[in-house]
């Protein structure tokens, strides 16, 4: 009640509406029970008395945050205030308003303190509070500090799941924090409930049974709580090993140089159901092709785990010829060629099992021709030619025992609908010498390359090429014109490796190609990797 200069309250007449007095001067002042407000008479009228009746605003407003269980992005706070100043005894509602802005954008209640809910996680709020009855609403207190909503993480999001021995690698990418520090991840395996924690992606789950398929869930963890699940991973099923067949090719030898005959094949080995450990990592080592004048070619292998495997020896360089004796013919998977005028008349052999001799001069007197055999292939050795002959010596045939694999399109060097790998290079041969027309050696199935054909007198060369990429393929015959030296590189190897039904592997280097064709899953290398199966 208001009081007066003599701190004695002032009683004022009250009533309903109905009960209001009629007959009354200008300035008399009647409590309105139905509307719980002062009204004033004035001129014929009765006006209610605003502003001097509205509470006080509410004082020492305080946020508590309330993150423990609470989801993510449904941050909770507690805030507490002192009571505004009520005016003629009415009591007072109380309105939060958080900032920045929720929804709802207010929170309501009779007494101190007051939840608001809703909150985004991480984000800091400060809050206002005003009071409100019959006599009106005040303005709004002090802002609150700022105080930061936490709550439970996100849940994070599934990657990919990978099986192994007896176990998973599941990866994942993390969610948000929920505005407290993560405490740790949690993968749940379904069926068992099987679980393994960690801090970061990936995470290995142990103790699940082989042969059984598995998806994986995963969730995060702060002082608040724990998240929902994430979405269930890929099915994997956990195995002991995986059973391969491999094909392993090293790469081509080069010529020699001037007159040179052909460079041998890299060696070639066929490997079948070999077992890999599961949760294991082999090397894969595909060798390059030999630059020209170079020795040999790569070797090429599979190794790792109790894997033992032979290696791929990389195929032989071819002999020089015409008096340039500088690059003698070398041993590899595949022998080179030999050549004539002054230069080895014999080819280097082969590796025994990986591939075959490089042919060699056999007979004749010398005419003044140039001729050079050819390089040994996986399937034959490189033709014989003899002194008198006007055609370069053809390579050795490459292996077809791996066409049915199936990849005709994408791999080895595919000649009359057969699929051929490690195929010598053809020997080189002179043009136009003695009254001949010379002709080079044909590269062998599986990539050799052609010899070249020459003359020392000046006349046009045609080129040798290079053994074809991802075959194994030795070089073609060296040739020259003004006796210049001139030689040809070998082919680069290849590593496939080849399993029944679907199969992807836990991670793969080396960038191999994945193909599923004919009820088997192939991995095809053309540069040094690793698989981890």
């Amino acid at each position: 009640m208001p009081a007066n200069s003599s701190n004695k309250a002032i009683i004022y007449p009250s009533g309903t509406t109905v009960n209001r007095p009629t007959a009354v001067n200008n300035g008399f002042i009647y409590f309105n029970t139905t509307i719980g407000a002062l009204q004033i008479y004035q001129n014929g009228d009765w006006y209610v008395l605003t502003n001097i009746n509205a509470p006080g605003s509410p004082t020492n407003v305080t946020a508590t945050n309330q993150g423990t269980g609470r989801g993510f992005n449904n941050g909770q706070a507690s805030v507490a205030f002192t009571s505004a100043t009520e005016t003629f005894g009415f009591p007072a509602t109380y309105t939060i308003t958080p900032s920045p802005s929720t929804s709802p954008s207010t929170f309501t209640g009779t007494s101190s303190p007051i939840v608001v809910t809703g909150l985004a996680s991480s984000t800091q709020y400060t809050y206002t509070a005003t009071a409100t009855n019959n006599t009106g609403t005040s303005s709004a207190s002090s802002a609150s500090t700022g105080v930061t909503a936490t709550t439970v993480p996100q849940a994070p999001t599934i990657g990919t799941a990978t099986g192994g021995n007896a176990q998973a690698s599941v990866t994942f990418t993390a969610g948000g924090t929920g505005g407290s520090s993560i405490t740790g991840y949690t993968i749940t395996s379904s069926p068992g409930n099987i679980t393994a924690t960690g801090s970061s992606s990936p995470i290995t789950v142990t103790g699940l049974t082989n042969g059984t398929s598995y998806t994986f869930t995963a969730t995060a963890t702060n002082t608040n709580g724990t998240s929902i699940a994430s979405s269930a991973s890929n099915s994997i099923t956990p195995s002991s090993g995986v059973t391969f067949d491999m094909l392993v090719v090293a790469g081509g030898g080069a010529t020699g140089g001037y007159c040179a005959g052909g460079g041998g094949a890299g060696g070639l080995l066929g490997h079948t159901s070999q077992l890999l450990t599961g949760s294991t990592t082999y090397t894969v080592t595909v060798g390059g092709g030999a630059a020209a004048f170079a020795v040999n070619g790569g070797n090429s292998n599979i190794t790792g785990g109790s894997l033992s495997l032979s290696q791929a020896i990389g195929g032989g360089r071819s002999s020089s010829g015409g008096g340039d004796p500088t690059y003698g013919p070398t041993t590899g998977g595949s022998g080179g060629g030999g050549a004539t005028a002054g230069g080895s008349s014999n080819g280097s052999n082969g590796t025994s099992g990986q591939g075959n001799a490089g042919g060699s001069i056999t007979s004749g007197s010398y005419p003044g021709n140039y001729p050079s055999a050819g390089g040994g292939g996986a399937g034959a050795a490189g033709s014989n030619i003899s002194y008198q002959d006007f055609v370069g010596g053809t390579g050795g045939i490459g292996s077809s025992a791996y066409s049915s694999w199936g990849l005709a399109t994408s791999t080895g060097d595919n000649r009359s609908g057969t699929v051929y790998y490690a195929g010598g290079g053809g020997g080189f041969t002179s043009n136009n010498q003695s009254g001949g027309t010379g002709t080079r050696g044909t590269g062998g199935f599986g990539g050799g390359g052609f010899g070249s054909v020459g003359n020392a007198s000046g006349a046009t060369v045609t080129n040798g090429t290079n053994g074809t990429a991802n075959t194994g393929g030795g070089a073609g015959g060296g040739g020259s014109t003004s006796n210049t030296s001139v030689g040809w590189s070998g082919g680069s190897g290849i590593v496939i490796m080849r399993t029944l039904g679907t199969y992807t592997a836990g991670s793969t280097t080396g960038s191999p190609t994945r193909t599923v064709s004919g009820g088997y899953t192939y991995y095809v290398w053309t540069s040094t990797g690793s698989i981890t199966v």
